[in-house]
C-alpha cells in the first residue's frame, strides 16, 4: 500500500515530475525561496510585496496585480518590479510559475506510481537511480543555501539562553528527533514535541520570547503544523523550518527558513537532502559555541557513566 507523510511528503516519479514541471525561469530553489534569498536586494516597498506574498504563498500570486498591490499597500509598478528583479519576464510568466509548483506540491506517491505506470518504460535500476539523483540533490541543496540563512540557524539554536523544541510529521518527526537528539548533546535545552495531547499541551503552554520552535513540514503540507507555526510565533517564539523547495506555508512565518531539494529514486520524495540539512546545522551549532560543545559533551559522557545509561 502507499502512503504519504503528510508533512514530509510523496515524491517525484520514475521519471521524476518535480524536474518535469519545474519552470525555466526560475532557479531550482522554487519561487519562495527566491524571493527569500532576494530579499535582501529590495527596497522597502518591494519587500513589503515579498512579504505579503511569503504571507499568503501561493494564494496572493494568483489573484490580479492590483490585488496583490493592495494587499502589501504599494503600486501596482512595484509589484511588477519585485517580479523583474526576482528574474520574471511579467506577471503571466511568474503566475505561470506558481502554478507549476502548485501542480508538483500536490504530487502524491500514487500519483507518481499511475505517471510511471503510463510511460510504459521499465524503470532503471533502483541503484543507478539512487547514484544519479541523491548526491546532485544534496549538491544543490546545499549550494543553493543562502548563508544567511544557516547563520541565522545557527546563531537561534546555539543560544543557550532559548529553549529549543522540535516537530515534524509521520515520517520528516524522524528528522526532527535527530536534530534535537544532537543538540542535547551540545547545548542542552532541547526537546522533541510528543504526539500525546496532555505531555503536548504541557510543553506548548508556556511557550514565548525565550522559545525557538524548529519545524520540519514538507509537501503535502500538514495544516496542523501551520497553526502551531501561528500559536507560537503569535506567543513571541522564533520559527526554523526545514522544508522542501516548494515551500511550506509555515515559510511566511518563519524567522529562518531552510529549503531542501527532494528527488529520489523512489516514488518517495527523499530525506537525504534534508538529513544534510540538518547536519550542516549542527557543524553550525557547534561551531558557534566553539569550547562550550566540549564541556557539554564531556559532561555528557560523565553523566552517562554515573547513571549507567546504555
Amino acid at each position: 500500500m502507499l502512503t504519504s507523510d503528510p508533512a514530509g511528503g510523496p515524491a517525484g516519479a520514475v521519471p521524476d515530475p518535480a524536474v518535469a514541471a519545474e519552470p525555466s525561469a526560475v532557479p531550482a530553489v522554487g519561487v519562495a525561496a527566491l524571493i527569500r534569498q532576494r530579499l535582501g536586494e529590495c527596497s522597502p516597498a518591494e519587500r513589503r510585496v515579498a512579504r505579503a506574498l511569503l504571507a499568503a504563498y501561493p494564494a496572493a500570486g494568483l489573484g490580479t496585480v492590483a490585488a496583490l498591490a493592495e494587499r502589501a499597500e504599494v503600486s501596482a509598478p512595484t509589484v511588477l518590479r519585485l517580479l523583474s528583479r526576482l528574474g520574471f519576464g511579467g506577471y503571466p510568466e511568474f503566475q505561470r510559475a506558481l502554478r507549476d509548483e502548485l501542480t508538483e506540491r500536490e504530487t502524491s506517491p500514487l500519483t507518481a506510481y499511475r505517471a510511471a505506470e503510463r510511460t510504459g518504460d521499465p524503470p532503471a535500476d533502483a541503484l543507478a537511480r539512487a547514484a544519479a539523483r541523491l548526491p546532485e540533490a544534496v549538491a544543490r541543496t546545499l549550494v543553493d543555501l543562502p548563508q544567511g540563512e544557516l547563520d541565522a540557524a545557527a546563531r537561534l539554536l546555539a543560544d543557550q539562553q532559548l529553549r529549543v523544541t522540535a516537530a515534524g510529521g509521520r515520517f520528516s518527526g524522524l528528522l526532527a528527533h535527530y536534530l534535537v537528539l544532537h543538540l542535547m548533546q551540545v547545548r542542552g535545552g532541547s526537546r522533541l514535541l510528543p504526539i500525546s495531547p496532555v505531555e503536548r499541551t504541557d510543553m506548548l503552554v508556556d511557550v514565548g520570547r525565550r522559545d525557538v520552535v524548529a519545524l520540519f513540514d514538507f509537501r503535502r503540507y500538514e495544516e496542523p503544523t501551520l497553526a502551531l507555526a501561528r500559536e507560537v510565533t503569535a506567543r513571541g517564539a522564533r520559527v526554523v523550518l526545514f522544508t522542501d523547495r516548494w515551500m511550506s506555508p509555515v515559510a511566511g512565518l518563519a524567522e529562518v527558513v531552510l529549503p531542501g531539494r527532494a528527488e529520489s529514486p523512489s516514488l518517495y520524495d527523499s530525506f537525504v537532502p534534508a538529513l544534510a540539512l540538518v547536519e550542516t546545522v549542527v557543524a553550525a551549532v557547534i561551531d558557534r559555541l566553539g569550547p562550550i560543545a566540549g564541556t557539554r559533551l564531556k559532561a555528557m559522557e560523565q553523566a552517562q557513566q554515573e547513571f549507567h545509561v546504555g
